[in-house]
């Protein structure tokens, strides 16, 4: 009985007219033994960094409402200005005048409604600006930490 050999590794089934020629060799537990499963991150790190993803981006929404609220505000002050002006355009204007003087009168105050809306204009326009800048710069802020965070997550993994 020691003359019999053992060998060192089943032989995998011969191949079946129905098989193909390199499933024969297909052996699925050597597969699955050669795979290598990446390491799971530390959760602790993630939900960490998520939180504080959170909060950058409750942070960033804050700034940009602060930013509609100062805008809606100096609109409304801008709007309740030009009425005031209006106003009191219209009572000036019911003053009887000489066509000329009138003609003068209304093309000065045309210049100046012009020049206000271009000034309210612009600077409405910067508030916006600002407070983009504002929130998108704490966002950029955060994704930078993120992006080392994670760099670093997978550096220890």
């Amino acid at each position: 009985m020691a003359d019999k050999k053992i060998p060192a590794e089943p032989t995998p089934p011969p191949a079946s007219p129905t098989t193909p020629s390199f499933m024969a060799e297909f052996d699925i537990k050597k597969m699955l033994g050669d795979m290598h499963m990446p390491t799971m991150p530390d959760m602790e790190a993630v939900l960490s960094a998520h939180k504080r993803n959170l909060e950058a981006l409750s942070e960033a929404n804050r700034v940009a409402l602060e930013g509609a609220q100062a805008v809606a505000r100096r609109h409304m002050e801008i709007m309740q200005s030009t009425m005031t002006g209006l106003t009191e355009t219209l009572k000036a204007m019911s003053v009887t005048e000489p066509p000329a003087n009138r003609a003068a009168k209304q093309a000065e105050l045309l210049k100046q409604a012009y020049e206000n809306a271009v000034s309210n204009t612009r600077e409405l326009g910067d508030l916006i600006q600002k407070s983009n800048a504002e929130a998108m710069g704490k966002l950029n802020h955060r994704f930078s930490e993120a992006m080392t965070e994670m760099k670093n997550l997978f550096k220890r993994g």
